[in-house]
């Protein structure tokens, strides 16, 4: 058994497997069965399209829920029912979509190349960089869900998880009044209770006072792991540093790595140019990423420069928000 399952742990570190074992309770001896109590409970949720019942696949939820079987096939009956009840944020879900483009273009989210001290990626949100007349709530989220999707098919990650970062500085009461309770549980619900991902930290930094009463607001919806979890730093990145090494973080964070590079991730997603020269497909099942062969002068520094300077794309017709972007704010502006 041990034979037939260990392409599923192929390319693991002998230190990420040793720390599946100890942390997650995974047993290469047992993966097997273990996959395949979860995909026998498939029948018990006919109202769901479970459109993807793989061994690959079911691991990365195993995983994220630490071997326990129940409560695996509980999160991935709802990463599915999540995107049967929110069908119109999976509609054309992929990096070269209008919404979901800019959105990456400008900066949502970053993705550190450098991982933290415990093997964790790092995602950064700089919340001001919120255009709301070109960047749709509902469009970050789907920027992020995608980005997650991409990250969540390497297995060291599904093992070592993720940190988030949120940077509030300069991020304005206006700003701050377009997040409605809606958007917001349908982003708590999308990242904490739908998706296969283990969040080791949620860190608040530079966050006015208002975002301490949109978190008060916010926290009935959050599990008690979560809210452990979240860390409000204000302007304190000694704090931040002893949960987070500066060798792991760019300047903007008090780190000793280079300013975090805003087009750069945005680049991976979409090709050197920005264009479709990358070969995305997205289903339920898969994102594939097929990358052209080759770079020329047009990647030079000071071109890659130029491109990661946010402009709108010629002829992009601006989307129109959410219905439910428009409801009743949180914090009023009166």
């Amino acid at each position: 058994m041990r034979i037939v399952m260990a392409h599923l742990q192929a390319g693991l570190s002998a230190d990420t497997i040793e720390k599946a074992r100890l942390e997650l309770n995974e047993n290469p001896d047992t993966l097997h069965q273990d996959i395949q109590q979860v995909r026998d409970m498939v029948i018990t949720r006919p109202d769901i399209g479970f459109l993807r019942t793989d061994d690959v696949f079911i691991l990365r939820f195993l995983r994220a829920r630490k071997f326990n079987q129940l409560e695996t096939f509980k999160l991935l009956a709802q990463y599915f029912q999540y995107r049967q009840q929110n069908l119109d944020m999976f509609q054309n879900f992929k990096a070269d979509d209008p919404g979901i483009k800019r959105a990456l273009m400008d900066g949502f989210p970053g993705i550190l190349e450098t991982p933290d001290q415990y093997g964790r990626k790092i995602l950064i949100l700089f919340a001001s960089n919120w255009d709301q007349s070109r960047n749709s709530f509902s469009d970050i989220l789907r920027a992020i869900l995608l980005s997650l999707e991409v990250l969540i098919e390497d297995p060291e990650l599904q093992i070592n998880g993720f940190i988030l970062i949120i940077d509030w500085s300069d991020f304005s009461f206006k700003q701050a009044s377009k997040l409605t309770p809606t958007i917001l549980k349908l982003a708590i619900e999308g990242l904490q209770d739908s998706f296969p991902a283990r969040f080791g930290g949620i860190h608040f930094v530079n966050q006015p006072w208002y975002i301490h009463a949109l978190y008060t607001i916010i926290k009935p919806f959050l599990k008690d792991k979560t809210r452990k979890r979240i860390f409000l730093h204000g302007n304190n990145l000694n704090s931040l540093h002893q949960l987070i090494y500066p060798e792991c973080l760019p300047s903007e964070f008090g780190g000793t790595l280079p300013p975090y590079d805003m087009g750069m991730w945005a680049r991976t997603l979409l090709g050197p140019d920005y264009n479709d020269e990358t070969e995305y497909t997205h289903t339920y099942n898969a994102l594939h990423v097929r990358e052209t062969i080759g770079r020329s002068d047009r990647d030079s520094p000071e071109n890659l420069m130029k491109r990661s300077q946010s402009a709108v794309e010629p002829g992009t017709l601006k989307r129109q928000d959410r219905d439910d972007e428009t409801a009743q704010p949180l914090l009023a502006l009166d």
